[in-house]
């Protein structure tokens, strides 16, 4: 296959096999009764998949040629990776535990069991979608949630791993007010495993360095240029798009804009007033300790100031 063609595959196929395709595989699998552990060892190369193929995807079709050199961030990527899937696989295994703790009360009746599986999903991918919304909104009008939320918004480039970046506080966050009370109206496990994954692939592709098309759909979905337009460090110009899956949350909230006011370029990701966002694990663990949003240009903490901030936060 020449390179035109390859490109040309990327661009129009990008999208309709990792959304489609891998949900569609993921769907399959659970609905068809396999083993737990079947279904966990499909899960996980499922998973895999989709990173591997936004990885291949952005060397062939890149938004920006410079998101796909290195900033020093892999390791750390890798490392945010591995502890957002495994908090998301903790807060499915809680699902019965939530369900028995509320049996008789509050998930009694209220999730439609009987619906088919794939109605069940779209219900709760829309569902959870407005509340991960309105989270994400309030995490960039309050100084507490902003400071957790800052880890995700300090990468200075997009691809694939930025979407799982994220503070373990803020993702607990997200699972207990966004997610949770599905699992609470009685959400069935097997949906809740869709759920994650299909969060997880769209997480990939939102964030991915793909020049994917997506036509009439283009204003419609979450992602590619919209969701580059939420990532600037203009200031506040970025405080906009906050849908994951869908663009028609933000349109009633009034947070919808579809072109950047001036183009983007590769340069403009980050926070303005962290330029030197820090790139180790731990240092960003520790970032909401001393982060002052609103207060001017701050740098990362030296060693003595992060263990004063480790040491503060134990007492």
């Amino acid at each position: 296959m020449t390179s035109g063609h390859l490109r040309k595959l990327v661009r129009y196929g990008y999208f309709p096999f990792m959304f489609f395709g891998l949900n569609g595989a993921a769907y399959y699998v659970v609905s068809n009764g396999y083993s737990p552990l079947w279904i966990a060892a499909c899960i996980a190369t499922l998973l895999l998949t989709a990173i591997g193929t936004a990885f291949a995807a952005e060397r062939i079709l890149p938004w920006y040629d410079e998101w796909n050199e290195s900033h020093g961030d892999e390791h750390t990527n890798i490392i945010h990776a591995i502890v957002y899937e495994w908090q998301n696989l903790n807060g499915i295994l809680t699902i019965p535990l939530l369900g028995w703790l509320f049996s008789g009360n509050l998930n009694a009746g209220i999730w439609p069991r009987d619906w088919p599986m794939w109605a069940q999903l779209v219900l709760a991918v829309v569902l959870a979608d407005f509340a991960l919304m309105f989270l994400h909104y309030l995490s960039h009008r309050f100084s507490f949630l902003w400071r957790l939320h800052a880890v995700h918004h300090g990468v200075s480039r997009l691809y694939g791993f930025n979407g799982l970046v994220r503070h373990p506080l803020h993702q607990i966050i997200d699972m207990v007010l966004g997610t949770a009370p599905l699992a609470i109206a009685g959400m069935p496990v097997q949906v809740a495993l869709l759920l994650g994954f299909a969060i997880s692939v769209q997480l990939i592709i939102q964030h991915s360095n793909v020049a994917y098309a997506l036509g009439p759909f283009r204003n419609h979905l979450s992602i590619g240029q919209i969701h580059h337009l939420h990532h600037v460090n203009w200031g506040k110009e970025g405080d906009c798009n906050f849908g994951l899956f869908l663009t028609i949350w933000d349109r009633m909230l009034g947070t919808f804009h579809a072109e950047a006011p001036r183009p983007i370029k590769a340069n403009d990701m980050g926070i303005d007033e962290v330029p030197q966002f820090p790139t180790g694990y731990m240092e960003q663990l520790v970032f909401p300790l001393h982060y002052k949003p609103g207060q001017g240009v701050q740098q990362p903490l030296t060693a003595a100031a992060k263990a004063r901030a480790i040491h503060d936060a134990a007492e």
